[in-house]
C-alpha cells in the first residue's frame, strides 16, 4: 500500500475493500492470542526452576545464624539484603526486602501516607482537601490505579525523548502544595522502553517543590532486563537527591518479579534512613516478618552479580527474538505509510505503538474481533483516557514466536484498515 495521503478516493476505496477481504479471513482463523500483558513466558520461567530444589532439608538458616523458617526479621535477611543491593544502588542498611510484589510495597507506602502523612506531612494526606499525583504518560497503568483508587487527583505529564518533560513538571510541582509525587519508571519505561536522561534525573532531583512531603516513586522494575551488550545507563537518583539536598525526596523500588517467577518474587524498596526507619516503625505493625525461606533460596540460587547478569543474559536470549520480530514487521508493513511510528527499547518488556490519532480504540477493538487481545487502547493514561486515542502498548514476551507473528499479521492489517477507513471519512 502506498502512501495513503497520495491516494485517490477510488484507490483509498480499492485499497480498503482488499484489506477488508483479508482480515474477514483473519476471523474466520477464530484466533485466541494474547498480546496483553507483559509476562514472562514458559521458558523464562523453566529458567528458575532451580529456586524448587535449590534449598536442602537442613539449608535453611542465614550465615548470622537466623533461622528462617521462624517469625522475625522486619526488614529482609542480611543476605538479600546483600545481593539487591546493586539493583537499588543503596547500603544494605538503607534497604527494606519485602514480599513477592513491588506494587504492594508501592500501595502501602501510599497508604500509610494517606493514614499518617510521611515525616516531614503537617497532616495525614487523607485529611487534606486535595491530593494531586503526577503520571508521565503513556505510562503504567497499575500505578495510576493506585493512585485513583486512594482518591487522588491524576495529573498527566507528557513524555519527551529522554524522559518526563521537566518544564511542565517543575512548573506544576513548584506551585502546588497539593501535589505529593511522581510516578517513575526510569529505565526502560513501560511502555515506551526510555531511560530517563541525567538532566532529567538532576532537574527531578533538585527541583523546587511547594510540598514539603513531596516524594518521587522510582520503580525500577527493568534494572537488569536488558534486550543488548550494550545496556542504557540511568544515574543514580538517591546520590542526585543527596546532593541537591533532598536526601528524602525518593523511594526506589524493584524486583525479582521478571527474574525468575512472578508469583513468588520478592520486593524491595530503597531510601534515607529517615525514611527506612519511619516505614519500619509502620511495617512493625502489619507483619511479623516476610517470607525469609522465599529470600534465602533467591541468594542460593542467583549467588551474586555475577550469576544475575547470567541468568538475565538467558532471558534476553528468549525474549530479543520477539523483539526483533515485532519491530521487523512493524516496518515492513507501516514504515512507509506514515501512518503508526513506534518505539526501539534496548530493554524491558513492551514496544509503544503510536497510530494516527483517534484510531487506537477501534484497532484495538478490530483486532479483538478477530481473535488477538491487546492492552486496551487508553490504558497507558490516566483514568484510561489517551486524549489523542492513539496509543497502544504491545507485550511481545509472553506469546510464542509463531503465535506473535499471527498476532502481529493482524495488527498491522487492522492499523492499515482503521487508518483508511479514517481516511476517507475525513475525505467525504
Amino acid at each position: 500500500m502506498s502512501h495513503f495521503k497520495k491516494l485517490s478516493v477510488e484507490e483509498l476505496q480499492q485499497q480498503q475493500a482488499i484489506l477488508a477481504g483479508q482480515y474477514e479471513k483473519f476471523q474466520a482463523q477464530k484466533l485466541k492470542l494474547d498480546m496483553s500483558r507483559g509476562k514472562p513466558c514458559s521458558e523464562q520461567l523453566d529458567l528458575s526452576n532451580d529456586l524448587f530444589n535449590c534449598l536442602s532439608q537442613t539449608d535453611y538458616k542465614t550465615a548470622n545464624g537466623t533461622d528462617c523458617r521462624n517469625y522475625g526479621g522486619l526488614d529482609g535477611i542480611a543476605e538479600a539484603k546483600e545481593l539487591f543491593a546493586s539493583f537499588l544502588e543503596a547500603k544494605p542498611q538503607e534497604i527494606i526486602i519485602g514480599g513477592s510484589s513491588s506494587l504492594t510495597m508501592m500501595h502501602d507506602l501510599l497508604c500509610r501516607a494517606m493514614l499518617h502523612g510521611l515525616p516531614e506531612s503537617e497532616a495525614p494526606w487523607s485529611k487534606l482537601p486535595t491530593v494531586k499525583f503526577l503520571c508521565p504518560s503513556p505510562g503504567y497503568d497499575r500505578h495510576f490505579a493506585v493512585t485513583e483508587h486512594l482518591g487522588m487527583e491524576l495529573i498527566t505529564i507528557n513524555y519527551l525523548d529522554d524522559g518526563p518533560d521537566m518544564d511542565q513538571v517543575e512548573k506544576l510541582v513548584a506551585a502546588d502544595p497539593a501535589i505529593k509525587g511522581i510516578w517513575c519508571v526510569p529505565k526502560y519505561s513501560n511502555p515506551t522502553g526510555l531511560t530517563y536522561s541525567d538532566k532529567v534525573v538532576q532537574r527531578l532531583a533538585a527541583m523546587p517543590t511547594a510540598a514539603a512531603d513531596f516524594r518521587i516513586i522510582w520503580d525500577n522494575a527493568y534494572v537488569v532486563h536488558h534486550l543488548t551488550d550494550m545496556p542504557d545507563q540511568l544515574l543514580d537518583i538517591r546520590k542526585a537527591c543527596e546532593a541537591a539536598g533532598h536526601a528524602d525526596r525518593v523511594f526506589v523500588f524493584a524486583s525479582t518479579s521478571k527474574l525468575n517467577f512472578p508469583s513468588a518474587g520478592i520486593a524491595m524498596v530503597a531510601s534515607s534512613d529517615r525514611n527506612i526507619n519511619w516505614l519500619k516503625k509502620h511495617i512493625n505493625i502489619q507483619t511479623i516478618g516476610p517470607d525469609k525461606i522465599n529470600q534465602l533460596r533467591h541468594v542460593r540460587f542467583l549467588k551474586d552479580q555475577t550469576g544475575i547478569e547470567e541468568h538475565m543474559r538467558k532471558h534476553a536470549a528468549i525474549i530479543k527474538p520477539k523483539f526483533d520480530l515485532v519491530r521487523s514487521m512493524l516496518e515492513t508493513a507501516l514504515g512507509s505509510l506514515g501512518i503508526a511510528s513506534w518505539s526501539n527499547p534496548q530493554g524491558g518488556y513492551f514496544i509503544s505503538l503510536d497510530t494516527l490519532p483517534g484510531c487506537a480504540q477501534k484497532i484495538v477493538e478490530k483486532a479483538a474481533a478477530a481473535g488477538v487481545l491487546l492492552t486496551p487502547a487508553g490504558a497507558t493514561f490516566p483514568y484510561g483516557k489517551d486524549p489523542e486515542d492513539k496509543n497502544i502498548r504491545l507485550s511481545p514476551t509472553f506469546p510464542p514466536l509463531s503465535e506473535l507473528k499471527q498476532a502481529m499479521e493482524l495488527l498491522v492489517l487492522c492499523v492499515q484498515l482503521v487508518s483508511v477507513e479514517q481516511e476517507l471519512a475525513s475525505r467525504a
